[in-house]
């Protein structure tokens, strides 16, 4: 049997503007990236005011429609890596290349270690 998805699904790859002196920055090394997407989520733009008081950062927007949230995060001052995306950037890993999330995550897990 075909699912009918309807037009909320969000399916292929869209592009993502990158906040400067964000984790998510430093990770990619870019202003604009591309990520893959298979997803109906949304973070609801009513409350994105209110979350980034309290000291969520959206360090990655849809440059195309402002109010989509790609990539949340904390500063390093109150945690590590506390890093989480809408799309999926396993499908853009490889053994022998990385995505740079998984590769900033595994260098800050090492530095507190070493810390």
């Amino acid at each position: 049997a075909r699912k009918e998805y309807g037009g909320s699904m969000r399916l292929g790859a869209y592009p993502c503007k990158i906040a400067k002196g964000t984790i998510a920055h430093s990770a990619y090394g870019s202003d604009m990236i591309s990520e893959r997407h298979r997803h109906r989520f949304e973070v609801n733009p009513e409350y994105v005011e209110q979350l980034e008081k309290a000291g969520l950062v959206f360090s990655g927007r849809s440059p195309s429609d402002t109010r989509l949230m790609e990539i949340a995060e904390l500063p390093k001052s109150k945690h590590p890596f506390m890093v989480g995306t809408q799309f999926h950037p396993e499908l853009k890993a490889r053994p022998l290349d990385p995505h740079p999330l998984f590769t900033a995550f595994l260098e800050a897990s090492a530095k507190r270690k070493s810390d």
